[in-house]
């Protein structure tokens, strides 16, 4: 089979196209024929080399991708009943695993990790969903707040800003978001309760609303330290990117990473069934043939992407 892999860490020119053997699934395992795989920007993290120590195990080429979407073409021996060969699906997939990521024509991966598509969502739909959709889920976990109280969502026209805003919303949240003057629109849609207008910088733009600071925020931004001025004196604070402080005023930081819940097969089916009821809303970008990935992640690298940007596997245009 093809897919994109890289035999050195670097920029999006390391990205290339590969022959792989066809993966066979084992105990447990099910193999997907990919259509869609999403662009985060965890592959870029991917492909500089953030994950090297966890690929040193494995032989090169490595597979980028943690987003797929496509169709359940075989079932190793004692997988359970709740998938069949023709099954619609989508998976959360850990690239420095055994069968790599999923910017690949075939992919392996754990039953656990594989629920069903959601219905009359696209393939590049469906494939926008899981990693983001997850991280925001987690957050709300983290911070555990009450209904009726307020969060923060820093970010809130990215992936999982935006799914952040929607569940906190279905949690009986109030939310504010701040979003530049473009994307103000997009996050009032997605449910804000009052978007800040972002003019100067998080702290300053938020305090000019909230003087006390926000006591529970999601930095989907990746600020980290600049967003700790945002939070109120013993708040506090989710971060995505692995920053864990230090911390200031009292304020708790909450790491977060949806690798811990890539086995959920609950929450991921829970997921896909609220994208499915139109609870969260699925964004793509643009959808580009896999031999384009490099192409897709300097674009994202450069900023500026609103939805997701997705690999056609189905026709990748080698």
């Amino acid at each position: 089979m093809k897919a994109i892999g890289l035999t050195r860490f670097g920029g999006p020119e390391v990205l290339q196209v590969v022959d792989l053997p066809e993966p066979e699934p084992g105990r447990g395992e099910v193999r997907i024929r990919v259509h869609a795989a999403a662009v985060n920007p965890t592959d870029l993290t991917f492909r500089t080399g953030g994950r090297a120590a966890q690929l040193a195990q494995h032989p090169a080429p490595y597979v980028p991708g943690m987003d797929v979407a496509g169709v359940v073409d075989k079932l190793g021996p004692d997988t359970d009943a709740r998938l069949a060969v023709g099954d619609r699906v989508v998976a959360s997939v850990i690239p420095f695993g055994p069968h790599g990521g999923t910017y690949a024509e075939q992919l392996v991966v754990a039953q656990e990790s594989v629920v069903p598509a959601p219905e009359k969502a696209t393939f590049p739909e469906a494939a926008t969903l899981l990693l983001n959709a997850v991280t925001a889920r987690l957050s709300l976990d983290a911070l555990a707040l009450l209904p009726g109280r307020q969060l923060v969502v820093l970010g809130a026209a990215g992936a999982v800003g935006g799914f952040a805003v929607e569940l906190a919303k279905r949690d009986g949240l109030t939310v504010l978001a701040d979003a530049a003057e473009k994307d103000r629109a997009v996050v009032g849609k997605l449910g804000a309760d009052q978007v800040v207008p972002r003019r100067h910088d998080a702290a300053t733009d938020l305090r000019a609303v909230v003087p006390g600071g926000a006591p529970a925020l999601i930095d989907g931004a990746a600020l980290n330290a600049q967003a700790l001025g945002a939070a109120a004196g013993g708040g506090a604070l989710v971060s995505l990117k692995g920053w864990t402080g230090p911390a200031e005023r009292g304020i708790t930081i909450h790491p977060v990473s949806s690798y811990v819940a890539a086995n959920d097969t609950a929450l991921l089916d829970r997921l896909a069934r609220q994208a499915e009821a139109g609870e969260l809303t699925l964004r793509v970008g643009e959808v580009l043939p896999a031999a384009r990935a490099a192409e897709a992640h300097r674009r994202l690298a450069a900023g500026g992407v609103r939805g997701r940007l997705v690999l056609d596997l189905a026709n990748p245009r080698w």
